[in-house]
């Protein structure tokens, strides 16, 4: 509301003067120059009272910005007769503010489409009815209906068969994807097909797109070291201004000189191009789904030269998968993981669930275990279709069947090892392990490309497991059995090479988010603790997505620079022009508007930038069977 009060504020200001230099002009050619003179300065007026009252805002805030030059040179063509000047200064002024609103508009428009789409109410089953609930009043449990076009409102489960659902709005996916039953639905993807039933996993307050929401408002108020150094810097262009006006006067004698020097001053360039161009690179970012907090954690990642990685839902999936299955009694691969899979059912270990996981993606019909014990950080046993069936570590299957554990011949560093008895026999293994993420050999690649020096693993697990997992991978160093604090440490003692990055997704990742320059957080699953002590998150759970993220980044810094060291150089040099005489007023305020429109049109680039290296569109979400 306040911003719609502000723009409508600055729209006015703008017509008044353009009112007043148009009506000034056609009473100028009609031969009446008193009257128009008159309209002139009546059309100036107001922009030149809006500018004081904000350069006293601005100095009562401590800030002191290149507003004076503008109020300076109006003041100055008023009093020295130079009304067509002024007008010309109060109509490109305002044009300037009111192009610049609307370039920071454009820029945060891929942010403004995340928050217009929160979603206010749901459709919950209800004792076999439907009933529309608001978004609070939604618990974990709950049955929700997904009609074709809503935003799902809460993170959840598919219940239905299955569910296409379109992801755009927040990772930039074209395609949309096809979940199957029990798929996790992320909050704030819409449902592009049938019907399908949802089960509310959070409430709506603890949901991601709750999470997107504010982590969206703080970016929208932000500040970027940039922006805070245009600042400072606008302070020296002010004095070089008057410097250079003050001397055309001196030797000159004529006060005309330095009224052109203070109307090519006007607006600057140093405090348009920074703040669209940065903006523009959030907005950029959020449209693939990299989520950066703020204009200031863009800036500083723009410059990272350390990145530092943890191992487990970072690196790798964080989701055991089987890579094969041995059957050691003539039993059928598919009979033992259908087995296995029925029983553990039973059972909510994530080494269990991967296998239930895995049963259900070969579409797998699975029956209902009875008789289930499960012990504990050892095995299930149970029956399945009047069979008896173990699950669990081979030296805990092995001990109920009479066998004596051995070495698997398949078994590796950063496996797990499943047996499966049935019947008393051992009828087979499964060998699981939790792989690294697709694409994250190539994206390290990428990301020395960008520059990035060094790149550091950060675990807790054992070193065996670490250097099995990420052999080939060309790491410059691999810490693992480190505790939270020691990751910490690690991250400070890095910054001698540079910013640092940390990227992780757990509780215990949280310190060296926030100890790290820039911290990173695997949004899609990572834990809440993370994702607020992070800088970025990255919406979709796929670490490919930090490559377009820093390019993005570095591009929209670029061109930022780019904007004020151009705009800058041209005014100056008009300065000195019109100092020597070679503007008038009137034509340095033409001049002037020329570079501003410029600078800002070349700020705008940054919402065009396109990653060299941009993971091709996935058509398989977290969840879901590949």
């Amino acid at each position: 509301m306040e911003t719609t009060r502000t723009d409508r504020f600055k729209t006015a200001i703008l017509l008044l003067a353009a009112t007043g230099l148009i009506a000034g002009l056609a009473f100028h050619f009609a031969g009446q120059s008193d009257l128009a003179r008159r309209v002139w300065f009546a059309g100036v007026v107001p922009a030149l009272a809006a500018l004081v009252v904000e350069i006293l805002r601005s100095l009562r805030r401590g800030e002191v910005g290149l507003d004076i030059v503008a109020a300076l040179s109006m003041s100055a063509a008023l009093v020295f007769g130079e009304t067509l000047a002024a007008a010309v200064v109060a109509v490109m002024y305002s044009g300037g503010t009111f192009l610049e609103a609307f370039a920071e508009g454009r820029a945060r428009r891929e942010m403004h489409d995340l928050l217009s789409r929160v979603p206010r109410t749901a459709t919950r089953h209800l004792n076999g009815g439907l009933e529309d609930v608001p978004l609070d009043g939604i618990a974990p449990g709950d049955r929700l209906l997904i009609r074709q076009g809503d935003v799902v409102p809460v993170d959840g489960t598919v219940a239905s068969e299955t569910a296409f659902v379109d992801t755009s709005a927040l990772t930039g996916e074209s395609l949309p994807v096809r979940l199957t039953r029990g798929a996790d639905a992320m909050s704030g993807s819409t449902n592009a097909g049938e019907a399908f039933d949802l089960t509310a996993t959070r409430e709506a307050k603890d949901s991601t797109y709750a999470g997107i929401v504010r982590l969206v408002e703080e970016a929208q108020a932000s500040k970027a070291p940039m922006s805070r150094l245009a600042d400072r810097w606008s302070l020296g262009f002010l004095v070089i201004t008057i410097g250079i006006a003050f001397a055309a006067w001196w030797f000159t004698g004529d006060p005309i000189r330095a009224v052109a020097v203070l109307v090519v001053a006007t607006p600057c360039p140093l405090i348009l191009a920074v703040p669209v161009a940065l903006v523009a690179g959030l907005s950029r970012a959020a449209h693939f789904g990299v989520l950066i907090k703020g204009a200031g954690p863009l800036e500083t990642m723009a410059r990272i030269r350390t990145l530092i990685l943890d191992k487990t839902g970072t690196l790798t999936d964080g989701r055991p998968r089987i890579v094969s299955i041995d059957s050691h009694d003539g039993m059928a691969e598919d009979d033992i993981l259908r087995l296995a899979a029925a029983l553990d059912q039973a059972s909510q270990h994530p080494v269990a669930q991967a296998i239930v996981a895995a049963a259900k993606a070969r579409c797998f019909m699975l029956p209902v275990p009875s008789e289930v014990a499960e012990i504990p950080g050892e095995g299930v046993v149970g029956h399945v279709e009047g069979r008896q069936v173990i699950v669990g570590g081979d030296g805990f299957v092995a001990s109920r069947v009479g066998r004596r554990p051995g070495d698997h011949p398949a078994m590796a560093a950063g496996s797990v090892l499943v047996a499966v008895a049935v019947d008393g026999h051992m009828a087979g293994h499964l060998v699981m392990s939790d792989p690294l993420r697709d694409g994250a050999g190539a994206m390290l690649d990428g990301l020395r490309r960008e520059g990035i020096g060094r790149i550091l693993l950060a675990t807790g697990d054992r070193a065996d497991v670490a250097e099995r997992v990420t052999e080939g991978l060309g790491l410059d160093g691999l810490r693992a059995e480190l505790a939270p604090d020691q990751k910490v440490l690690l991250v400070l003692s890095e910054r001698k090479n540079g910013p640092v990055m940390m990227v992780g997704d757990g509780v215990n990742d949280a310190p060296a988010l926030a100890a790290a320059d820039v911290g990173v957080a695997m949004g899609a699953r990572g834990a809440a603790a993370s994702a607020e002590a992070a800088d970025v998150v990255l919406l979709v759970d796929r670490i490919d997505r930090l490559g377009p993220g820093i390019e993005i980044a570095r591009a929209s810094r670029r061109i930022a620079l780019e904007s004020v060291i151009a705009g800058i150089g041209l005014s100056v040099l008009g300065m000195i022009a019109a100092a020597y005489g070679y503007l008038t007023p009137v034509e340095g305020a033409l001049l002037q508007e020329v570079i501003d429109v410029a600078v800002i049109l070349n700020a705008l680039r940054a919402l065009r930038i396109a990653p060299r290296e941009m993971p091709g569109t996935a058509s398989v979400m977290p969840g879901q069977p590949a």
